[in-house]
């Protein structure tokens, strides 16, 4: 790889937080095992997280620009850097125009589409800074099928451009565990042993679909409850129940006995994989990215689309579970990709020394 020491990752943050930081951090680890360290763009750091130790930060803090800027400000504020400290290659996670390879993981018409929303002015802001991501990176990474299937459809990249690389998942952390272990967690959190436990991981429970599970979880008479963990709820709901935010969520994905993906929108969803790993299968939405790579007995599918598959998906889960035949003892058999974090990296490696012979 060409000059380890000045190879760049530009993201909003780099703390424990959604998708794409998780992604972030996933990064640091996996280029840490090689003995590279990055230097880290970023708004916001956990300088408490060891990961703070391996990169060479750059904190671009924009708190002092109203909320609808700050993506500009940052954007402009990542060029100055870069310029300043000649960083290059540029892999930029979030939307920038300095980036070099550039990662899709999201588009924002795709997201207003898909939620019915209508293109505000800063909804503007944010798809020119978008286009100037996909069409200035040298190369784009789409984290999923749909993503690269949008960022043509929207934004008119040239296929040949992107390059198809599902994003890793740490299998330390994600991983099944003995089932005396498992029923301990259980018990720790409080969880039914009587009822099909389904969890719902989420920051934002509008995509994420809470507006579809809530009133089918308070209605069915099935043996099963929705557990949520993330974002607090707005208020009670019937058969509903609020763990919190955990930081372990690999202990919630174990203990649970289905993780439910209802989002109107999602480009990849490592919630997905990361819960196939810990032994948990998917109740999921078939318009989700995650939904490429998902496969087998790792799965029960839905269409947002179809009213009645939820509920048909449901019961077809619940009576998996009441068999006794719902864990997945051989996770790697319910994905169709490698989700290792060294493929991922060799990966992207291999796309940094491609950007660097090019100058």
């Amino acid at each position: 790889m060409r000059a380890s020491g000045t190879l760049a990752i530009s993201n909003h943050g780099l703390r424990n937080s959604g998708g794409i930081e998780r992604y972030a951090m996933t990064l640091v680890r996996g280029l840490h095992a090689r003995g590279i360290t990055p230097t880290v763009l970023a708004k916001a750091f956990d300088a408490q997280l060891p990961e703070y130790g391996w990169v060479k930060p750059v904190h671009l803090p924009v708190n002092s620009v109203p909320s609808k800027l700050r993506d500009l400000f940052f954007d402009w504020r990542i060029g100055r850097a870069k310029r300043r400290l000649g960083l290059f290659p540029l892999l930029a996670l979030n939307q920038t125009r300095w980036s070099d390879i550039g990662i899709c993981g999201g588009t924002h018409p795709g997201f207003l589409e898909a939620m019915g929303r209508r293109t505000s002015m800063s909804d503007r802001w944010k798809i020119a800074l978008e286009r100037a991501h996909l069409e200035r990176s040298k190369v784009i990474v789409a984290h999923s099928g749909l993503m690269r299937d949008e960022a043509v459809r929207f934004y008119g990249i040239a296929p040949g451009k992107i390059r198809l690389l599902y994003p890793p998942v740490d299998g330390d952390k994600f991983r099944v565990v003995s089932p005396a272990e498992r029923l301990r967690l259980r018990a720790e959190l409080g969880l039914s042993s009587d009822r099909a436990v389904f969890l719902l991981a989420s920051t934002g429970h509008s995509r994420k679909g809470l507006d579809v599970l809530a009133p089918l979880f308070a209605q069915t008479a099935l043996p099963a409850t929705l557990v949520v963990a993330g974002r607090p709820l707005a208020h009670a709901m019937p058969n509903v129940r609020y763990l919190g935010y955990r930081a372990d969520i690999e202990n919630v994905y174990r203990a649970a006995d289905f993780t439910v993906m209802a989002s109107h929108y999602e480009p990849f969803g490592l919630v997905g994989v990361e819960s196939i790993l810990c032994g948990t299968p998917v109740l999921l939405a078939g318009n989700a990215g995650c939904a490429e790579v998902i496969v087998g007995a790792g799965r029960h599918v839905f269409s947002h689309a179809d009213a009645g598959s939820l509920d048909a998906a449901l019961a077809e889960a619940t009576a998996r579970w009441q068999s006794g035949a719902h864990r997945l003892a051989n996770p790697r058999d319910a994905l169709a990709y490698d989700p290792g974090v060294a493929v991922h990296i060799d990966a992207l490696l291999a796309l940094v020394d491609e950007v660097s012979q090019r100058g």
